[in-house]
C-alpha cells in the first residue's frame, strides 16, 4: 500500500478494509470471533477497540504463514476447538454474509472436514490454484509460485475463506510443514492432511468472484471501493432512491434512506447520515453524519453532524458545522456558516452569515452579512435571539447578548447589550458628511475629477 496507514486499517465506504470482514463474519452470529494481529499490530488492536470491542485479538509475532496464523488464532481460544472454524482474510471487504452462511451451510449438509469457499476469476495470476480429481472433489490447493504450469491455467481459485471441523483443524495444524518457496507454514496444507486421513474435502463456489478479491494496492482498493458503492446504490435504488448519476455519487455503508428521496450528481453522504422521505439532496454535496427531514431540501452544501428538519431549505454554498439544528420549514441560505446553532421552525438566514454558538426562535429572519461574535480570545459565549424577530444587514452579535422577543435591530449596528421584546436597537455612529474631501485630500485623481465632472453637472442642471 506503500503507506504509513497497515492494509487492513485503509477505509472504504465508511469502514476499514478489516471492518467490513467483520461485518460479515458477525452475520454468521459465532460464539468467538477472533482477529489475528502481526504487523502494526498497536494500530490495529486500538482500531479494533473502538469499532468491535467484542471482538479478541491473537498476536503473531512473526509472520510464518497462514497456518500459523490459525495455529495463533486457536491457542487464544484454548487451543481445543469443537464445531465449525470459519477462517477468513482481512483484507476482502467485499465478501457478504450471505456467502459465508452459504459456505457454513454447504459444509454442515456434507459432513466436510473442511471446505474452501472458491471462484472462478478471469485472471488466476497469483491465486493458489483448486485442484480437483476426476470426480470433481478437491485434491488440493497449490500455491501459484509452487504451480506447474499445467496448475497456473486452472481458473478456479482458492479465496483464502475456509471452514473447517474445529477438533480436525487443530490436530492436522500439528502436522504442517514447511518445505515449501516461502518456508512458510500454509493453511492450504491441511486440506491434504485431512484428505490422506480419509476426511472429506468440498468446496463451495462464490456465486460472485469479486467477493473474494483481496486489497495489495490503492489501484484494487479503489476498484474494490467502486464495487462496494455500486452494491449500495442499487440497494438504494431499489428500496424506492432516485439516485440521478451513480457514477458520481457515493455513500458509505451505514447511510441509511426512506422513499421517495432524490440524491443529485456530484452528492457524498458519509458516516450515520440519514434521508428522510422526499428530501432532495445535492448536486455537489457532502453530508456526513447528518440528519434531512422529509421533504428538505440540501443544494450545494457541506455538512457535519448537523440536523435539518422536515421541509427546510439549506444552500446552495453553505456550511452547517456539528451542532447546527435547522427547524421545520427553517432556511439558511448562500454562503451561510453555521456551528452549534439551534434555529427555529420558519427561521430563516438568507445570506452571507455566520451563526455559531447560538439559540433563535421561531419565524425570526436575520440580515444579510450577520455575525454572531461568540468568541472573546478564551472563551465562546452564547447569542440569543427570540421569535419574530427581525434583525438588519451587516449587523454583529457581541455575545453574551439576548435579543428578546418581537424585537428589531438596525441595519449595521454592533449589538453589545441586550435588547428588550418589542424593542428597536439601534447601534452605530451618527453619519456626517465632509463636503470637498476627496478634492482637498486626492487632487488630480480620477475620484476627484468625477467629483467636479458631477458637480459642474448640477451646476449647469440648475
Amino acid at each position: 500500500m506503500k503507506s504509513a496507514t497497515p492494509k487492513v486499517l485503509h477505509d472504504i465506504c465508511g469502514r476499514s478494509l478489516v471492518g467490513h470482514v467483520l461485518a460479515a463474519a458477525g452475520e454468521l452470529e459465532p460464539e468467538n470471533l477472533v482477529v489475528v494481529v502481526g504487523h502494526a499490530r498497536e494500530q490495529v488492536t486500538a482500531h479494533l477497540a473502538g469499532v468491535a470491542p467484542e471482538v479478541r485479538t491473537a498476536v503473531q509475532e512473526q509472520q510464518n504463514g497462514t497456518g500459523h496464523a490459525v495455529r495463533m488464532g486457536l491457542e487464544e481460544l484454548g487451543g481445543a476447538v469443537e464445531g465449525t472454524v470459519v477462517v477468513v482474510c482481512g483484507d476482502t471487504p467485499l465478501l457478504t454474509g450471505g456467502t459465508l452462511r452459504q459456505l457454513a451451510a454447504a459444509h454442515s449438509a456434507d459432513g466436510n472436514a473442511v471446505t474452501v469457499l472458491t471462484a472462478e476469476v478471469p485472471d488466476a495470476t497469483g491465486y493458489g490454484r483448486i485442484v480437483r480429481d476426476g470426480t470433481g472433489a478437491v485434491t488440493a490447493i497449490v500455491e501459484h509460485k509452487d504451480a506447474s504450469e499445467e496448475q497456473r491455467a486452472i481458473r478456479e481459485i482458492n479465496s483464502g475463506v475456509f471452514a473447517f471441523d474445529g477438533a480436525l483443524l487443530v490436530d492436522a495444524l500439528k502436522r504442517v510443514r514447511t518445505d515449501n518457496s516461502q518456508g512458510e507454514e500454509y493453511l492450504t496444507d491441511v486440506l491434504g492432511i485431512l484428505r490422506e486421513a480419509g476426511h472429506r474435502v468440498g468446496a463451495s463456489v462464490a456465486g460472485d468472484h469479486r467477493e473474494i478479491a483481496g486489497i495489495n494496492n490503492r489501484v484494487q482498493l479503489a476498484e474494490a471501493r467502486r464495487i462496494l458503492n455500486d452494491r449500495l446504490l442499487t440497494a438504494a435504488m431499489l428500496s424506492g432512491v432516485t439516485v440521478v448519476d451513480p457514477a458520481t455519487t457515493w455513500v458509505d455503508v451505514t447511510v441509511t434512506f426512506e422513499q421517495d428521496v432524490i440524491v443529485h450528481p456530484g452528492t457524498q453522504l458519509l458516516g450515520s447520515t440519514h434521508l428522510a422521505e422526499g428530501c432532495e439532496v445535492g448536486p455537489n454535496s457532502r453530508l456526513a453524519d447528518t440528519r434531512v427531514g422529509a421533504g428538505a431540501r440540501v443544494d450545494n452544501t457541506v455538512s457535519s453532524g448537523a440536523e435539518v428538519g422536515p421541509g427546510a431549505s439549506v444552500g446552495p454554498y453553505a456550511y452547517l458545522r456539528p451542532g447546527t439544528r435547522l427547524g421545520r420549514g427553517g432556511k439558511v441560505g448562500t454562503f451561510v456558516e453555521t456551528k452549534n446553532a439551534s434555529i427555529g421552525e420558519g427561521t430563516k438566514v438568507p445570506h452571507l452569515s455566520y451563526v455559531g454558538d447560538a439559540t433563535i426562535g421561531d419565524f425570526s429572519n436575520i440580515g444579510a452579512a450577520s455575525v454572531f461574535v461568540n468568541y472573546d480570545g478564551e472563551h465562546k459565549h452564547h447569542t440569543t435571539v427570540g421569535s419574530h424577530c427581525k434583525t438588519g444587514s451587516d449587523n454583529m452579535f457581541v455575545a453574551p447578548v439576548t435579543i428578546g422577543d418581537g424585537a428589531y435591530t438596525a441595519a449595521g449596528s454592533v449589538i453589545t447589550k441586550d435588547v428588550p421584546p418589542g424593542s428597536l436597537a439601534v447601534a452605530r455612529g451618527q453619519q456626517r458628511n465632509i463636503e470637498g474631501w476627496v478634492a482637498r485630500k486626492r487632487p488630480g485623481s480620477a475620484a476627484a475629477k468625477a467629483a467636479e465632472e458631477a458637480s459642474r453637472g448640477s451646476v449647469e442642471e440648475d
